[in-house]
């Protein structure tokens, strides 16, 4: 099956931080990939900014290396390496200083769509939206994208929220992250929303509980500074898989529309109960033979930030209550993996005896590697012997079902960027979303340090702490294994 490609309006995109890692490692790549499928026309134009003095011929040669190191021109020629690389020009800007703002705003054209993908460290973020009004650069119409951290609690995220407020609406900021784009998540609402199957069956009636595993087997590595004032609760609960539960958990909204989706992933924060601390387990990796620790990766022999979480949550609401959601995250562990499982309960009654009777009917959506979903069925045993059950997965991986090439796929970044191009805010966060994430999430990170909470040690290449075991067994269930 190829899937239709369907080109964007003409766009002036600008980078900011267009010489970092993001845009060498993803953005660029992608925009590539976008551009090989025909997605963007022709006279689209792709701009990098930063502080470096360099001509544009120098920036496109750093970007041809990055295409060819970190993906996108497999399937391509020299000439549509050279059709693309034409479509980019450098400017050299100060957002301090005000260097090269007059030549920026030179280069911009009317009648096109403009975006300013802000991919530099938050501090900026303001002086970027000052110098863009100052400088009359970005419309009424313009749209900025921010990435992630967006702030580092509840204050500085309201006052990020205010920076960005002084010049641009709501609907021109597009809060990105990078999980809402891939194609699994995606279907998640495919799969609640388009099949008469599950929605009647996607509530405490039916589900016994959910599990939401991004399991990482890199550590901190060059990212210690940051992810030392940071850890896994700031850097991946309160966004990504705070994200993936609003998902799972929101109510049907009456049209698949930016706000109307946001306002119901709202709702699900809103409805986030306190987590009890025995419900929380802290983990930290250490030294194995995987690697080195934590301390050590992150060069702080005093550290207790957490690498690893483990927790149980409930929703507040008529749909989930007494369903438990399992979250769990963490470095270092045994392989890569991201899977939301919904786990439906057993039958009221099973007419086969023993173990014939304990079957479990488990909705599988896989994020990474190898995306896909497969929904766990029982039934019997091939063969004679009488009345054998057992448990297979009708499996929809995504490549073999569609008939795709995996590499033909978008990944997180092209699609998310096509969405900013088209003005399609649905799959990106809003300023309350991300507030509210913070207010559920700023106490249980105070509770920490009120009792001076130590992380229990892991070792590198293992599933996490034995107490994340313990805090699934007490309710008598397991956590599925990390593959």
């Amino acid at each position: 099956m190829v899937s239709r490609v369907i080109p964007v309006d003409p766009f002036d995109l600008v980078i900011f931080g267009g010489t970092g890692d993001l845009a060498r490692r993803k953005i660029i790549p992608g925009l590539f990939r976008r551009f090989l499928s025909g997605q963007l026309p022709a006279d689209s134009r792709i701009i990098g900014a930063a502080r470096s003095s360099m001509e544009p011929a120098e920036y496109k040669s750093l970007l041809e290396e990055a295409i060819k190191e970190f993906g996108g021109d497999e399937k391509s020629g020299a000439d549509e390496l050279a059709a693309f690389l034409n479509m980019i020009d450098y400017v050299a800007v100060d957002a301090v200083a005000g260097d090269g703002w007059d030549h920026l705003k030179s280069l911009m054209r009317d009648g096109v769509v403009r975006a300013f993908y802000f991919s530099v460290a938050p501090s900026l973020f303001g002086a970027l939206a000052d110098k863009l009004h100052e400088y009359a650069i970005a419309t009424s119409e313009s749209r900025i994208v921010v990435e992630k951290p967006f702030g580092h609690d509840l204050p500085t995220a309201r006052a990020l929220n205010a920076i960005l407020a002084k010049h641009f609406d709501e609907r021109q900021i597009y809060r990105i992250d990078h999980y809402l784009g891939k194609e699994t998540v995606q279907n998640l609402m495919a799969i609640r929303f388009g099949n008469v199957l599950f929605e009647p069956l996607w509530n405490s009636h039916y589900v016994d509980h959910i599990q939401v595993t991004v399991a990482e087997t890199v550590g901190v590595g060059g990212r210690g500074s940051y992810y030392d004032n940071s850890g896994a609760m700031r850097d991946m609960v309160q966004n990504h898989l705070m994200q993936l539960l609003c998902l799972i958990a929101m109510e049907p909204p009456n049209k698949f529309g930016a706000d109307e989706v946001r306002d119901e992933k709202l709702k699900v924060i809103r409805a986030l109960q306190p987590v009890d601390p025995h419900h929380i387990v802290r983990g930290q990796y250490d030294a194995g033979s995987e690697g080195p620790s934590y301390r050590e990766d992150a060069e702080n022999a005093r550290s207790f930030t957490e690498s690893f979480i483990a927790m149980k949550c409930h929703i507040n609401n008529w749909r989930w209550a007494g369903v438990p959601f399992y979250l769990r995250t963490g470095k270092r562990l045994r392989s890569r993996s991201s899977e939301i499982a919904v786990v439906f309960k057993d039958l009221g009654h099973s007419i086969f005896e023993g173990d014939e009777a304990r079957h479990r009917n488990i909705l599988s959506i896989r994020l990474q590697p190898n995306e896909g979903i497969d929904l766990q069925m029982t039934i019997k045993e091939p063969g004679p012997g009488g009345m054998r059950l057992i448990d297979v997965p009708l499996d929809m991986t995504f490549a073999d079902a569609l008939g795709a090439d995996v590499d033909d796929v978008p990944d997180a970044y092209e699609r998310l960027i096509m969405d900013v191009i088209r003005g399609n805010q649905t799959l990106f966060m809003r300023g309350d979303e991300v507030e509210a994430a913070w207010e559920w999430t700023d106490p249980i990170i105070k509770g920490w340090e009120i009792r001076n909470d130590v992380p229990k040690l892991y070792e590198a290449g293992s599933a996490g702490p034995e107490d994340s075991m313990m805090l699934m067994h007490r309710d008598g269930r397991k956590w599925r294994e990390i593959r």
